[in-house]
C-alpha cells in the first residue's frame, strides 16, 4: 500500500489547516472550560471564543449570529433541521419534498418520517444533474410543510439554482431547508441570496475538524420553529442541547473565516486544476464528465470510463485517493443513487470516479494523476 497517494478525495474529507489547528489547541488544554460555566473566567474564556466562532461562521453565510446552532457535524444538523420541522409544523400538514440525489441523510431521514405518517415526493432530475423548476412548483402542495433540496452535489458538483428555487417555495408559504456542506468554501453562500430558510454546514469540509458542524436557522420572515432532537439542558437556544465543542467550534470558525477570505483566488486556481485533469482523461474519447458542466463547483469532477470499471481502476492506481462517490456511501456495493437518479446505466455509474481537488492540490500532483490513469486505461 502506498503510504502517501496523492489525495483527489477533498469532497470527502479535508486535511486541517496548519491555521486552524494553531487557533484551536489552546482550548484543549490552558482554556479547557465549558462554554455554559458562568461563573468562573474559564467558563467565560471558552464561551467568548463560541461567541467569535458564531459571528465568523454567521459572516461566512450571510446570516445573524443567533441563528446559528452548532451541532456534532451535517448528518445530525440534518436530522435537526428535517425531524425538527416535521414535529413542529405536523399541525398544517405532512407532505415533504425533496430531490433523487440528495446525500443520503436528507433522504435516509426523510423516509424515516415517511414510515411515521408522513407523505414524501421525491423529485427527478434532469440528465444534467438540475431539478426542473416547473416539476417542482407543481409538487409543493397546501400541506407541504418542507422542500429539501441541496445546494452542489457532493458527486458531482452540479449547483442548482437556489435562488428561484426559494422564490418558488416561499410564493407556496413552504419552508426551503438546503444541505450546503458541499458548497461552504466553493462558492458564494449567502442565506438571503439563497432563501434559504434552514441550511447545514460541516467543518471538516473546509479545513476544519471532524466533528462539528451547524444548522442555520432562519429568525425572521419567515421565524422558523424546530422541535429539538435532544433534550437535556437547554443549550444553543433550545435547539441543541449538549455541552459545546469549543475547541472543535473555533477550529470551524477559523476555517470559514480562511475559506471566505482566499475563496475566489484559492478556487480560480483549483479550477484550472480541475479542467486540465478534466481535458487529459476525456480528450481520447474514452471518458466523459457527468453533469451540468456549467453549473457545479469548481473543485468537483465526475468522470465515466467507458468500458471500464470504477473500482477496477481506483484499484489499479494506488498512488492516487480517489473514490467513486459519497464516502457515507462507500460501504455499499450498489451504483451510486446520484448518477442512477440522473439517468446513466448500470454500467455507467459503476465505470465512474470522482475527482475532487483542493488547497493543498499542486500542478505536479495532478500531472502524476493524469499519467497514472492514462497509463492504466490505455492496457
Amino acid at each position: 500500500m502506498n503510504p502517501n497517494p496523492i489525495y483527489l478525495d477533498y469532497n470527502s474529507t479535508t486535511p486541517v489547516d496548519p491555521q486552524v489547528l494553531e487557533a484551536m489547541l489552546p482550548y484543549f488544554t490552558e482554556r479547557f472550560g465549558n462554554a455554559a460555566s458562568r461563573t468562573h473566567a474559564y467558563g467565560w474564556v471558552a464561551d467568548e471564543a463560541v461567541k467569535i466562532a458564531r459571528k465568523q461562521i454567521a459572516k461566512a453565510i450571510g446570516a445573524e449570529e443567533m441563528e446559528v446552532i452548532f451541532t456534532s457535524g451535517a448528518t445530525e444538523a440534518i436530522n435537526l433541521a428535517i425531524k425538527g420541522v416535521a414535529e413542529s409544523y405536523a399541525i398544517k400538514g405532512k407532505h415533504i419534498v425533496t430531490v433523487a440525489t440528495e446525500h443520503k441523510a436528507v433522504l435516509d431521514t426523510c423516509k424515516h418520517l415517511e414510515k411515521n405518517g408522513y407523505e414524501l415526493t421525491t423529485l427527478p432530475v434532469m440528465r444534467d444533474g438540475l431539478v426542473d423548476h416547473d416539476l417542482l412548483e407543481r409538487s409543493i402542495r397546501t400541506d407541504t410543510i418542507l422542500v429539501a433540496v441541496m445546494l452542489a452535489n457532493n458527486e458531482t458538483g452540479v449547483i442548482q439554482d437556489l435562488n428561484s428555487i426559494g422564490q418558488i417555495v416561499h410564493q407556496k408559504n413552504s419552508i426551503l431547508f438546503t444541505d450546503a456542506t458541499q458548497a461552504l468554501g466553493k462558492i458564494n453562500v449567502d442565506v438571503n441570496e439563497l432563501y434559504a430558510d434552514i441550511m447545514s454546514i460541516s467543518a471538516h469540509k473546509v479545513y476544519g475538524p471532524k466533528g462539528v458542524g451547524a444548522l442555520y436557522v432562519r429568525r425572521k420572515n419567515p421565524r422558523v420553529t424546530l422541535a429539538p432532537q435532544i433534550d437535556g439542558g437547554g443549550h444553543e437556544r433550545g435547539f441543541r442541547s449538549g455541552t459545546l465543542n469549543v475547541p472543535g467550534i473555533v477550529g470551524f470558525g477559523k476555517a470559514c473565516e480562511l475559506a471566505t477570505k482566499n475563496l475566489f483566488e484559492e478556487n480560480g486556481r483549483i479550477s484550472l486544476l480541475r479542467t486540465r485533469l478534466e481535458q487529459a482523461l476525456t480528450e481520447n474519447g474514452k471518458a466523459s464528465v457527468n453533469g451540468n458542466i456549467k453549473n457545479r463547483l469548481p473543485n468537483t469532477s465526475n468522470i465515466c470510463f467507458h468500458n471500464l470499471k470504477a473500482d477496477e481502476l481506483i484499484k489499479a492506481c494506488p498512488e492516487l485517493a480517489l473514490s467513486t462517490g459519497s464516502a457515507c456511501s462507500s460501504a455499499l456495493a450498489e451504483p451510486s443513487h446520484v448518477l442512477k437518479a440522473m439517468g446513466l446505466s448500470e454500467k455507467e455509474a459503476y465505470g465512474s470516479v470522482r475527482f475532487s481537488i483542493g488547497r493543498f492540490t499542486d500542478d505536479e500532483q495532478i500531472e502524476k494523476a493524469i499519467q497514472a490513469i492514462l497509463h492504466y486505461t490505455k492496457k
